[in-house]
């Protein structure tokens, strides 16, 4: 790393000369620059955070309105600052607005100097040298560095199944990406798809306003009333704990069930959380199932998740497996066939729960410090 802190970066051949950049400023990248800064690294010189939103606070600006934590503020808080209380009792959890102000305020908090708007679209190799930089493209700008920490997450990548018929459906079509608030939809027939906790919120806030239909690929599970996100995260880290030291581990909950969070729970009680079997083939007017029952919709909410948002490192030529990028070492997270390359909060597969608030923690501190100690 730089040994002095007092300049600001060197442009050099068109480019700006840093350490390190993180790509992205949600939760996960905000985390990683928080240990870059513990480490003695100085944000904005030492190393830059560039982030395509125009505003801070990561996806969770663009989620729906009605969205809620599905744990206590106290449990959802990234390193070094605590989520501010949230009144769980009279409220339920923290919603969506509650933790963009937190975010906003921990990159303020923390001064990490976070570049917006600056999408980057490229990570190149500067040459053939194994130890040379890498090249990162954010519009007009060009950033060099040593190490490069890619925390673009999930969102930008929504991932829509392929099913008979859909481009012969006469309604609409939506992605959770596209969801607001149910009154759009007041009056209308709408078939929610996916069996996640996403779905189950969108189906009830719904659910108030318009005739829905619940469409999951296999049974969803509920958790009891009394347990939320804080039994999921803990048997999730148990899980891959378990599967990194050749152990089978049995948990009772898993990141996909579903937290009965009031407004699950008012669905629940008004009689509309029956989920039905996946359909098989879209018609114009609506959906069809095997054995040929059919139901008539207007519109139709994919709540079928997401995929990683990798294309910025395509330049890379990284082999990928099922869409991800193979990463290992100490810290879980460097690429393997790029060690100049971390990729941090994507899922399990870059650490136990790291796509979640509570979860990115330990992800982010491992990799900051091996990008520190990779001088």
């Amino acid at each position: 790393m730089t040994d002095s802190h007092d300049a600001s970066p060197v442009r050099s051949s068109s480019a700006v000369e840093t350490d390190v950049v993180v790509i992205g400023a949600g939760q996960s990248g905000l985390a990683t620059a928080f240990y870059l800064r513990r480490a003695g690294l100085t944000p904005g010189q030492d190393f830059v955070v560039l982030d395509a939103a125009e505003q801070p606070g990561g996806a969770w600006p663009r989620t729906w309105d009605g969205l809620r934590l599905f744990s206590p503020a106290s449990f959802s808080s990234l390193p070094g600052w605590m989520m501010p209380p949230w009144d769980d009792a009279a409220h339920g959890f923290p919603p969506r607005d509650h933790v963009v102000a937190y975010l906003a305020r921990y990159e303020d908090r923390y001064d990490l100097r976070v570049l917006r708007p600056d999408r980057v679209e490229a990570v190149s190799r500067a040459d053939d040298a194994p130890d040379g930089r890498l090249l990162v493209t954010a519009g007009q700008r060009v950033f060099s560095a040593r190490r490069v920490v890619s925390a673009t997450g999930t969102w930008d990548r929504p991932f829509w199944p392929t099913y008979p018929g859909m481009r012969d459906f006469a309604g609409q079509q939506l992605h959770t990406v596209d969801y607001r608030t149910p009154e759009a939809f007041a009056g209308q027939r709408v078939v929610v798809v996916g069996g996640g906790n996403s779905a189950a919120q969108i189906l009830a806030e719904i659910s108030t306003v318009a005739d829905t239909t619940w469409v999951t690929a296999r049974p969803p599970r509920f958790l009891p009333d009394d347990v939320d996100g804080r039994a999921l995260f803990a048997t999730a880290r148990a899980r891959i704990q378990a599967l990194r030291e050749g152990r089978e581990h049995s948990g009772v909950a898993g990141l996909g069930d579903i937290v009965m969070v009031p407004s699950v729970k008012d669905a629940r009680d008004r009689g509309v959380l029956h989920p039905h079997s996946m359909f098989t083939r879209l018609v114009p007017g609506g959906v069809v199932w095997a054995d040929g029952t059919a139901r008539e919709c207007d519109v139709i909410i994919w709540c079928t998740g997401f995929r990683p948002a990798l294309r910025h490192l395509r330049p890379l030529g990284l082999r990928t497996e099922h869409g991800r990028v193979p990463v290992g070492g100490p810290s879980g997270t460097q690429a393997l066939h790029e060690p100049r390359l971390h990729l941090v909060g994507y899922g399990d597969w870059t650490g136990p729960a790291s796509a979640t608030l509570a979860g990115i923690g330990p992800s982010a501190r491992a990799t900051a410090e091996a990008v520190v100690e990779m001088k």
